[in-house]
C-alpha cells in the first residue's frame, strides 16, 4: 500500500451524516411495550457517499466532494467533518430539502432503532448545472471518479450520463457503486461493484447459482457495455467478471463480523485507491476484500486505514497456517466452492522433504480445477509408512512448506494410513496421484467414481523420490566425514 503513488478523485454521489444516540435500556415504558433509553452520548460520523470520501481520504486519496446538502444543522455538520478530513466541499450544493440524516438508537451495544429522515426526488434544475460545472472543472485534476448511489436524487440519469461522458472525454475511469433497478443510467462506466441481491433486482434473474449470476452478469454486461462487474457476495467473497470473458473469485476473509454498515462503502474506496494508481482491478479488488474483512469488524460506517490494511496483509504472509485447515473447515470450504461451480481436486502424500516432483505434481493437479486441496500424513502415519527415523519434518512444518505454493488452496493432516476418511466426507471431482501408481491402487478410485468423480494419474518428472534423496543425503555424509578423519 505504501508504495502505490498519491491518486486524486472526482466522488459524486448521495451525502449522508449517520448519528448515533448510546444509552442504557433498562425498563419498559408504561405507555406501550417499548424500552425506555436513558440517553448517555451522541456521535456523528460521515455517511452515504460521504463515507467513501471519508475512507477514500484515509488512504492517503486527495478528495473532490460533490452532492447536495440541506440547509440545517445535519448539512453544516456533514461539511464540517469533511473538511475535517481535508476534503474539497466546493462541489457540494446547498439546497431547500434536508440534509439526509440517519438516526441509530444504540442499547447496550446493540442497534435497537433507525430514523431516516430524507428526501428521494430529484435535484432542482439548478443544481444540476452547478454539479455538472463542477464536475468539468475537477476532471483534469483527478485520476478518476467514483459514483456513489444511494438513490435518494443525485444520481439521476441525467447526471450519471454527463458525469460519464466528460469523464470518458477527459481519459478518466469511472467506477460505481449503483443502487436500484436501472443500471443502464451507468452505461459507459469501467466498473461497477453491486452486491449479489442488487445484480439480481437490475437484471430481473434470478442468481441463486452460478450458471445464474453469469447469465445476469451477461445481461448486466449488455445492459450498461462497462468493462467490468465486481459482485460481492458476503460469506462468499466476491467474484470479479470482465468484458472479456475472464473470472476471479475470491474468497471472504475469515473474521467475526460485528457489523456490515459501511461495507460497500469500503470496497468501492480501496479499488478506486488501487485502480487509480495504475494497479490492475484484480489487485484491487483483493485489497478491497482484505478491507472489507476489517471493516466488519468495526462498528458503523467506520473507515479503514492503510496501517491497518497493511497489518492484515503481513499478518497473511506471515501465516501461512492459515491455509492448513481441519475436516470441519475444509468441508465448509468445499461446499463454498461447489456453490460457485468450481471443481475441487484433492491429493495426498507424505512430502517429507519436497523436491521438484512433488512442486510439479501440485501444479498439475491445480489445473485440473480451482480449489486444491492437499492431504498429508501425520507423523504416526509416516513412521508406520516409511520407518523409524521419519518423518525428517515435523507434520505442522510440511503443511507449512505445502500451504506456501501457489498452486496449494488448502492442506489438511490426517491421520491413519489412508486418507479414505477425508474423501469419503470431502468428495472431490478429482482424485490425484503421481503416475507410478496405477489405478487399481489409488485408495478411493472407487469412492470417487462411485459419485461421478474421476480420477486422474499424473505422470512424475524424472527424479529422485525424496527416500532416494535422504539416502543420497545420509551417503555423501558419511564420505565426507570418512574423508575427513
Amino acid at each position: 500500500m505504501s508504495n502505490l503513488k498519491e491518486v486524486s478523485v472526482l466522488l459524486v454521489g448521495d451525502l449522508m451524516l449517520d448519528e448515533y444516540l448510546y444509552g442504557t435500556i433498562d425498563r419498559i415504558s408504561p405507555e406501550a411495550p417499548v424500552g425506555i433509553l436513558s440517553w448517555t452520548k451522541r456521535t456523528a460520523s460521515l455517511g452515504g457517499a460521504a463515507n467513501v470520501g471519508s475512507n477514500l481520504a484515509q488512504l492517503g486519496c486527495e478528495v473532490f466532494l460533490a452532492g447536495v446538502v440541506g440547509r440545517d444543522h445535519a448539512g453544516e455538520e456533514l461539511l464540517h467533518l469533511a473538511k475535517q478530513l481535508g476534503m474539497h466541499t466546493d462541489g457540494v450544493v446547498v439546497e431547500d430539502r434536508p440534509t439526509t440524516l440517519k438516526t441509530r438508537v444504540i442499547g447496550h451495544g446493540q442497534q435497537v432503532l433507525r430514523i431516516d429522515r430524507e428526501t428521494r426526488s430529484e435535484l432542482n434544475e439548478p443544481s444540476v448545472g452547478t454539479l455538472k460545472d463542477f464536475v468539468q472543472k475537477c476532471l483534469p485534476f483527478v485520476d478518476g471518479v467514483v459514483l456513489s448511489d444511494y438513490a435518494k436524487g443525485v444520481l439521476q440519469a441525467e447526471i450519471c450520463k454527463s458525469v460519464i461522458q466528460m469523464a470518458s472525454a477527459a481519459g478518466r475511469a469511472v467506477v460505481v457503486d449503483p443502487k436500484g433497478d436501472d443500471f443502464a443510467k451507468y452505461r459507459g462506466a469501467f466498473l461497477l461493484t453491486p452486491n449479489k441481491a442488487e445484480l439480481g433486482r437490475a437484471t430481473q434473474l434470478p442468481v441463486r447459482n452460478e450458471d445464474e449470476i453469469r447469465a445476469a452478469i451477461a445481461c448486466l454486461f449488455s445492459q450498461t457495455e462497462c468493462e467490468a462487474i465486481l459482485v460481492t457476495r458476503s460469506e462468499e467473497g466476491m467474484s470479479l467478471y470482465t468484458r472479456t470473458g475472464s473470472e476471479t473469485h475470491i474468497q471472504t476473509e475469515a473474521r467475526d463480523v460485528f457489523d456490515i454498515t459501511g461495507a460497500g462503502d469500503t470496497v468501492i474506496s480501496m479499488i478506486a485507491r488501487v485502480f487509480f494508481a495504475g494497479q490492475d482491478l484484480e489487485t484491487a479488488a483483493r485489497l478491497a476484500n482484505v478491507a472489507a474483512g476489517i471493516k466488519v469488524g468495526k462498528f458503523g460506517a467506520a473507515a479503514v486505514s492503510v496501517e491497518e490494511i497493511s497489518a492484515a496483509i503481513r499478518q497473511r504472509e506471515n501465516q501461512g497456517t492459515r491455509k492448513v485447515v481441519e475436516l470441519s473447515q475444509a468441508k465448509q470450504l468445499v461446499s463454498l466452492a461447489r456453490s460457485q461451480g468450481r471443481k475441487v481436486v484433492f491429493t495426498n502424500g507424505c512430502f517429507d522433504l519436497l523436491h521438484a516432483g512433488h512442486v510439479q505434481l501440485l501444479q498439475k493437479a491445480k489445473a485440473l480445477g480451482q480449489v486444491l486441496i492437499v492431504a498429508i500424513n501425520d507423523d504416526a502415519s509416516v513412521r508406520q509408512t516409511k520407518g523409524n527415523g521419519r518423518p525428517l519434518i515435523s507434520a505442522m512444518d510440511r503443511a507449512r512448506i505445502i500451504a506456501a505454493l501457489e498452486a496449494v488452496d488448502h492442506v489438511i493432516i490426517f491421520s491413519g494410513l489412508t486418507p479414505l476418511h477425508l474423501i469419503e466426507e470431502l468428495r472431490p471431482d478429482v482424485l490425484v496421484k503421481g503416475g507410478n501408481y496405477n489405478l487399481e491402487e489409488v485408495i478411493g478410485r472407487k469412492e470417487v467414481e462411485k459419485y461421478g468423480g474421476r480420477v486422474v494419474l499424473i505422470p512424475t518428472i524424472d527424479t529422485q523420490s525424496s527416500s532416494q534423496i535422504i539416502k543420497e543425503i545420509v551417503t555423501r555424509y558419511q564420505l565426507a566425514n570418512e574423508s575427513s578423519g
